[in-house]
């Protein structure tokens, strides 16, 4: 944004004033591109002042594209003032403040958010705030806690329809091998949809090449077979 005061302090700081609520205007506009420039034009010059409203407006922001510039934009301010507003974020009655307050924590990718990453959110019955939690959990989680968070996500195979089961899968797959004994003991469980689903994971594990796809209806026809999933393990 530029600074269209000159002469004293006190115009200089007037012009920025009136820079800094023509952009916040911007956020509220009912065209999404005028959003757009706004949140881009707030991260281009980050102010303290523009955070809460940026969080605010990442919970109520209907078009993708806004909510990820948004995004961007709160990725450019001070940690120390994005962080506990995000945090708070997560605990939000609005699902779409915690899918994004997550997705955003996990492109800051600061640890000390990792305490907001409860079993709770891990497990929150809105399906996009799920995912966003599981990518989020997989960013932030710290040296030593994976084999507890590859536990915690795997009390959700079987959950959903294609893309929130790629999604948990992908968020496993990324942790490496210490999801092992998580999915020995969720190739035999009783549900046929966990056992497929941990199955379809096991082999993107051992083969991150193979498409989900495939990999799911061959585990469902496995499962549909009678087979346990402990074979050639």
């Amino acid at each position: 944004m530029t600074v269209t005061g000159q002469g004293t302090g006190t115009g200089t700081d007037m012009g920025t004033d009136t820079d800094t609520a023509r952009a916040l205007r911007g956020l509220e506009h009912d065209t999404a591109s005028v959003r757009l420039r706004a949140a881009l034009a707030v991260g281009t010059a980050p102010d303290p002042r523009f955070v809460g409203r940026l969080v605010e407006r990442c919970a109520i922001e209907p078009e993708f594209f806004v909510r990820d510039m948004l995004t961007w934009a709160l990725t450019r301010h001070p940690v120390s003032m994005t962080l506990p507003a995000l945090v708070r974020e997560v605990r939000s009655e609005r699902a779409q403040a915690r899918s994004q307050a997550l997705h955003t924590l996990s492109k800051i990718g600061d640890r000390r958010a990792w305490p907001a990453i409860t079993p709770a959110v891990l497990s929150d019955a809105d399906d996009e705030v799920a995912r966003s939690a599981w990518r989020a959990a997989v960013v932030l989680v710290p040296e030593g806690e994976e084999p507890a968070l590859a536990a915690a996500l795997a009390t959700q195979f079987g959950r959903g329809g294609r893309e929130t089961q790629l999604s948990l899968s992908r968020a496993l797959v990324a942790l490496g091998e210490v999801i092992a004994p998580a999915l020995r003991t969720a190739t035999t469980d009783t549900d046929p949809r966990v056992r497929a689903h941990a199955l379809a994971t096991r082999r993107l594990l051992r083969d991150p090449d193979a498409g989900f796809d495939f990999a799911i209806e061959e585990a469902k026809r496995f499962v549909a077979l009678g087979g346990s999933g402990q074979e050639g393990r």
